[in-house]
């Protein structure tokens, strides 16, 4: 309470009794009232001052206010009639609150006879109060009593504060005084419930100063206005523009059903749960709405309690709601149903889930609300309501509500299952189009990352490792521009493209032409709108563990970094060369040597670039990730990932490509020049099998001799001088090479019952794993991979 001066505490009898019914506080106007001096009350039981007869007045269990007529002893031993207001004073140290009993003395003067003020203030649709300087209360109109619930007569010199111990009584007056200070009018919001309402009502009050003739100012009137339709619309109004602004932020149907929760918790109730429809895995199609007993699977729920405490379900959850149940009568029907405990709307819950009716006991449940998802002909689930906190039940505004932004959440939700779907579709997509593995070869030792884009959808970055001839190996690495299912089938398309490109063996800038070629007919064909363009980026190596030179070329691509065996990163000087799919501009090709051990890093541009730092500060990045010294490429992956990437995940596709090389031993590898003479076939064969001895291959010296022979009898016959034989091996593959100058290259052929030639091909054929050519500058080679399984 305000304090008061010595004149208006003697204008009103006010006492304090806490709730053992002991007097705590006696002021003056109590003295004068009953004549008591507080030394002789304070201390002892109120019930002393009530008349001998007199009702016991002590409030029922529960109640905060209570007024009445008292018949009270005074000091000298007459009963006092005296019209009595209490009401409970909550305590801000949390200790046991108190009552504060008052009752005026000094009313003031009466209401004027003149009819048209009487009539005014009676029939004025604007609940009305009006104080005097001192605030106290000087007349109340009919509206404003009715909305107090007390007396006109009897609360004339009262102060706001004695009228009730509500955080709105101490905000009144300290707004009147703040009036009568500046003599400016000032407003005033607050929820009431008046008397017999069911359901709190907003108010608007107006609080004007008034003056006399010299104006002074001499009391303040306070006219309050309901405006509750206008409040609820306007909360409706916002609600729904929170609904449309904070719903739907992301494509993951978890996420939105959350939003959708939180936005409602506390604007529409108290507690909100979201569960859907078993769909098929990774947002496919929900099934049609089943007869009940029906399957809802937990998506997410809010609380105004922290927790959630009131959950039955949690989130993931899939639950069972039979016939009978507002979740299953709502999804049948296909509209919002409002169910209320004390009519025995859930009644039917104990029979169901005795859980559900100690929740709704403990928590005080006493309205739900269940609104049916639907978005584009779909139903998708159901949003529960639950009111507990409120003491009012759901309206038809409130179901019109949650209607308005349930449907609007159902299309988010409905937007992001349909993504997930295609999401997940593309995904399915692109790791059956890149490789499941990376093949074991004796070139290389590699390990491979791919991350689709966390925000963007799948794109089309691709990599592989591709055994070529000879023990070489090829590397690639591409980026088709793009996302979605569209990319991944490009990027299908031209990952087989460069296996068969490079299956006969043509050199990175030759294979980048070819490849560029196909990626602008692919271009052509996808239509005249330029809407489906398809542009590539691509780098190209080659590296052949023999010579230890890898040759490389790029299209558009990002350049590679190279960790020497015992130096720092460094990104390889490589010519650019345009994107795939501009036509007509050359590629080229670089060409190095490499130490055994070296490490090749080949990556997108999803890796290094992002909306926070750009190309260059990426690479920075990359360099300082591959400088830690590691003996497990797939942990320096891991690393280069984790330094480089956001913990959200990228918002591209990125594809990481390491291969650490190999050299072949010098002792694995045998050459000899050949004599164009076909009299000196058979020492060559002599020679080949006395190698596979020192090699210990003696198992496959009789299939060796045949291919040797053959191949080497086909080039002197056929070829061009000089004519040159190498014999490389592994401990799975003996492969045998014979080049010589001509560019002519062999061709399979079968042949008939009566020729005497063309079987020695189909012979190789049939003896080896397989077989091939590739162009030299020099001419070209012909070369035979023999297995090697189970030798030693």
């Amino acid at each position: 309470m305000s304090p008061v001066n010595p004149s208006d505490d003697a204008a009103t009898a006010r006492v304090v009794v806490d709730d053992s019914g002991t007097l705590r506080e006696w002021n003056e106007g109590a003295r004068l009232l009953l004549g008591h001096p507080a030394a002789d009350v304070v201390g002892r039981p109120a019930a002393v001052l009530l008349a001998d007869g007199a009702d016991d007045p002590r409030p029922r269990p529960g109640e905060e206010r209570w007024n009445g007529t008292l018949a009270l002893r005074h000091r000298d031993g007459r009963t006092v009639s005296v019209w009595v207001l209490a009401h409970r004073r909550a305590s801000p140290d949390g200790a046991p609150g108190t009552w504060l009993a008052v009752s005026p003395l000094d009313r003031g003067p009466e209401r004027p006879e003149d009819p048209l003020v009487a009539a005014a203030l009676a029939q004025s649709p604007c609940a009305t109060m009006i104080f005097d300087d001192r605030l106290r209360l000087r007349d109340v109109n009919d509206v404003m009593a009715q909305l107090l619930g007390l007396p006109a007569d009897r609360v004339r010199g009262l102060r706001p504060t004695d009228l009730g111990s509500r955080p709105q009584n101490t905000e009144l007056e300290r707004r009147l005084r703040q009036v009568l200070d500046t003599g400016r009018t000032d407003d005033m919001h607050t929820h009431l419930k008046a008397t017999g309402e069911s359901r709190a009502h907003a108010w608007h009050a107006r609080i004007a100063p008034l003056s006399d003739a010299g104006g002074r100012v001499r009391g303040a009137c306070v006219s309050a206005h309901d405006f509750t339709e206008q409040h609820l619309s306007r909360e409706r109004l916002h609600l729904v523009n929170e609904a449309s602004v904070r719903i739907g932020t992301t494509l993951d149907v978890t996420r939105t059903a959350q939003e959708l929760a939180d936005v409602c918790v506390p604007a529409l109730a108290d507690f909100v749960s979201v569960d859907l429809l078993d769909a098929q895995e990774h947002g496919g199609e929900p099934a049609a709405v089943p007869a009940p007993p029906v399957g809802l699977r937990r998506a997410a729920h809010q609380s105004v309690n922290p927790g959630c405490p009131e959950a039955v379900v949690e989130p993931g959850r899939l639950d069972v709601y039979p016939a009978g149940s507002p979740q299953a009568e709502c999804l049948v029907a296909g509209r919002a149903i409002i169910a209320e405990v004390p009519s025995g709307d859930l009644e039917r819950w104990r029979e169901w889930d005795p859980l559900r009716v100690r929740r709704v006991q403990e928590y005080g449940i006493h309205s739900t609300m269940s609104v049916p998802l639907q978005a584009r002909g779909t139903t998708l689930g159901v949003a529960v309501f639950t009111r507990f906190r409120r003491p009012y039940p759901f309206t038809d505004d409130d179901r019109l509500l949650a209607e308005e932004v349930t449907a609007r959440a159902a299309v988010c939700i409905d937007n992001a299952r349909r993504y997930s779907r295609e999401r997940e579709s593309t995904l399915t997509l692109q790791r059956s189009l890149l490789p499941r593995w990376l093949p074991p070869t004796a070139a290389v030792e590699a390990a491979s990352r791919y991350l689709p884009a966390a925000r963007s959808g799948v794109g089309g970055d691709w990599f592989d490792v591709i055994p070529l001839s000879g023990m070489r190996v090829a590397m690639v690495v591409g980026d088709v521009v793009g996302h979605g299912i569209q990319a991944s089938a490009t990027m299908g398309r031209l990952r087989t493209a460069v296996r068969t490109l490079a299956d006969i063996d043509l050199t990175p800038d030759e294979l980048l032409t070819h490849l560029d070629d196909l990626v602008v007919r692919l271009s052509e064909e996808s239509g005249d709108d330029g809407t489906g363009e398809v542009g590539a980026t691509c780098l190209y190596a080659v590296y052949d563990p023999v010579s230890r030179r890898c040759s490389l070329a790029r299209a558009g691509h990002p350049a590679p970094f190279l960790v020497p065996p015992d130096g720092a990163p460094r990104q390889i000087d490589l010519p650019s060369g345009p994107p795939l799919g501009v036509g007509g501009l050359p590629f080229e090709s670089a060409e190095l040597e490499l130490r055994e051990g070296s490490v090749l890093s080949f990556y997108t541009d999803g890796l290094v670039e992002s909306r926070e730092r750009d190309a260059d500060a990426g690479q920075t990045l990359l360099r300082e990730a591959l400088a830690a010294a590691t003996d497990s490429l797939d942990t320096l992956c891991d690393r280069v990932l984790h330094a480089l990437l956001p913990s959200g995940g990228a918002a591209d596709d990125v594809a990481l490509l390491l291969a650490r090389t190999r050299g072949l031993p010098a002792g694995q590898v045998a050459t000899w020049d050949i004599p164009n003479d076909p009299s000196l076939v058979a020492p060559v064969r002599k020679q080949v099998v006395e190698q596979l001895s020192v090699w210990s291959l003696l198992e496959a010296s009789f299939t060796a001799e045949l291919v040797v022979s053959e191949l080497v009898t086909n080039a002197i016959r056929y070829g061009s001088p000089p004519i040159r034989l190498r014999l490389i091996h592994d401990t799975a593959t003996l492969i045998c090479e014979v080049s010589d100058t001509s560019h002519t290259a062999p061709h399979l052929r079968r042949a008939k019952t009566w020729d005497e030639g063309g079987r020695g091909l189909l012979l190789v054929a049939q003896l080896t794993q397989r077989w091939g050519s590739r162009h030299t500058t020099e001419g070209k080679t012909i070369w035979a991979e023999l297995g090697l399984l189970g030798e030693e």
